[in-house]
């Protein structure tokens, strides 16, 4: 699938869009520079179902599962998800600050969610990630290095890179060393 990223909008095509209200401008000023990848499954460990399009627009209830009790109050989002079958779904437009990284620093930066977009993979630390969420994720990354130079490949970084400590996200299922061949080709 071919896609293009418009930079005024920061929004993909052709990509299911589901607008979250859990965003807002960036800081005036704040460079787009580091993309973080994450990973999410709801409820843990399980995939498919749209538990995480409901938890990334305020819709997820409480009594669908007993660990929806203690997450469904929050709000949260990602600018992008890649499901388990490599479909893309934008949540918050590139351009807009998603609220994804919570407390968090990279380099001395801190509040990342300002100056970063991030990316979810279905998936959990332990379970091996797809190779089309690979391919999917390596696409969306290069159109988004074309449109903000700054980031380059040592600025594609985990969840757990930006958040030690308190994050483990993508796991070390997660391979690096894959993606990183990927962009470069």
């Amino acid at each position: 699938m071919s896609l293009y990223l418009d930079p005024e909008t920061g929004l993909l095509d052709p990509v299911r869009y589901l607008p979250s209200p859990n965003c807002d401008a960036r800081p005036q000023g704040a460079g787009i520079d580091l993309v973080v990848i994450h990973g999410i499954s709801l409820p843990p460990g399980c995939y498919g179902g749209d538990y995480i399009d409901r938890l990334f627009t305020n819709c997820l209830e409480a009594g669908a599962h007993p660990y929806f009790s203690g997450i469904c109050q929050l709000r949260v989002s990602s600018h992008l998800f890649i499901s388990r079958r490599g479909d893309l779904t934008q949540y918050v437009p590139l351009t807009m600050r998603a609220w994804h990284a919570g407390e968090s620093e990279f380099q001395g930066r801190r509040m990342c969610n300002d100056f970063s977009i991030g990316i979810e993979l279905e998936g959990s630390d332990d379970d091996p990630y797809q190779n089309c969420q690979y391919d999917c994720v390596a696409g969306v990354i290069k159109k988004i290095m074309n449109c903000w130079p700054a980031i380059r490949r040592e600025r594609v970084v985990g969840h757990a890179d930006i958040a030690q400590g308190r994050k483990t996200d993508p796991g070390p299922a997660f391979d690096w060393q894959h993606l990183y061949k990927l962009l470069e080709e």
